[in-house]
């Protein structure tokens, strides 16, 4: 992981009004992609402010058209790939403690998504306890693109999602608008106030109808049957995705979903963390890696092959690999932050 220079200063504004911090992620031309710099100093600065009492609530915002689009994988995988994989297990470490900071946080934070808001970039605010939405929000995970699997506490947030919205979001990488997100509980807020909140995601009853399904396989051949027995564009849509995508991508994280319903977001981290670790050593796939170069480094969006490529040759024992803990000398599970005694309900529902 690179070390952080004057220049990297930049990437995070800290200001402070009355008794708000007000934190900007400023790497415009990067959609305010999360560098291991920003995620460290953002970690910094959330421990620091809780326990300062002039410190009441945290705003945090994007400079741009961006909120923030995500991690900035692209240099993990660079630096994971070119010297050792323990350099992205490191970004990955420090994200996953901020998220849950964010998560179990003592004050409010108000999170300003004005604009794209991907994969990081939901980790740092849908966890806080305010979510404002625009006219000009656009929210997605579309990790399963790129080999990877939506993280930052994805398994938590979006498990809690109403019927099987969060199995949909999370392995087709659909967008939803800031209306969207209102509706499904992802945001709190929308402004301006003019804005109907009775939009919700289209096909609902689709979703919960198809990807209830116990298996990717079960969810596709759902949806197969739905698009034969009438003409949608959505539906086609939607299989096309999936069959893109990486397949040991869907699988994992279908299990994870599930598994998220029923445990608390620094039990989800935990668990993401365990399947990033081994995503990035490459042991069993070097999707990620693939991924990367295809969507993000040489951008012809097509991925010259999936390891392995097809749903039907990855098992239940291949995809149980991911959950274990990792046999590498020095690795850890990941460490949450401690917390306090006294936090508000809302974060204590949490745990």
């Amino acid at each position: 992981m690179a070390f952080p220079t004057k220049l990297d200063d930049d990437q995070l504004l800290v200001e402070r009004k009355l008794s708000a911090r007000v934190l900007t992620l400023n790497r415009p031309k990067q959609l305010n992609a999360l560098s291991y710099y920003m995620v460290s100093r953002l970690l910094e600065i959330f421990i620091d402010d809780e326990r300062n009492s002039d410190v009441k609530l945290v705003i945090v915002k994007g400079n741009g058209r961006a909120f923030c689009a995500g991690g900035d994988v692209a240099a993990v995988a660079r630096d994971s790939r070119a010297r050792d994989w323990r350099l992205g297990a490191k970004f990955f470490d420090t994200e996953y403690k901020l998220n849950y900071l964010m998560a179990t946080y003592s004050k409010p934070q108000v999170s300003i998504l004005n604009g794209i808001v991907m994969g990081g970039g939901a980790g740092a605010s849908i966890h806080g306890r305010f979510r404002v939405v625009t006219e000009n929000t656009v929210f997605a995970m579309p990790e399963t693109a790129l080999g990877l699997f939506p993280d930052v506490g994805a398994s938590y947030f979006l498990s809690r999602l109403a019927g099987f919205l969060g199995e949909y979001v999370g392995l087709t990488g659909a967008r939803l608008d800031g209306a969207e997100m209102l509706a499904c509980g992802l945001a709190t807020h929308f402004v301006p106030s003019s804005a109907s909140d009775e939009c919700a995601p289209a096909e609902m009853d689709v979703i919960n109808k198809c990807f209830s399904g116990k298996t990717v396989e079960e969810i596709l051949s759902s949806l197969e049957m739905e698009a034969m027995s009438k003409a949608d564009n959505w539906i086609s849509a939607t299989l096309q995705t999936l069959k893109k995508a990486s397949p040991t991508s869907l699988k994992v994280f279908l299990r994870l979903i599930r598994e998220g319903r029923l445990l608390g977001v620094g039990q989800c981290l935990v668990c993401e963390y365990r399947i990033v670790c081994h995503i990035l050593r490459g042991h069993h796939s070097k999707d990620f890696f693939e991924g990367c170069r295809a969507i993000l480094i040489d951008k012809d969006r097509k991925p010259r092959w999936w390891e392995p490529s097809k749903l039907e040759l990855i098992s239940d024992s291949d995809v149980e690999h991911y959950f274990c803990k990792v046999d590498a000398e020095g690795w850890e599970d990941l460490e949450l932050p401690k917390r306090f005694n006294n936090l508000p309900l809302y974060a204590i529902s949490k745990l």
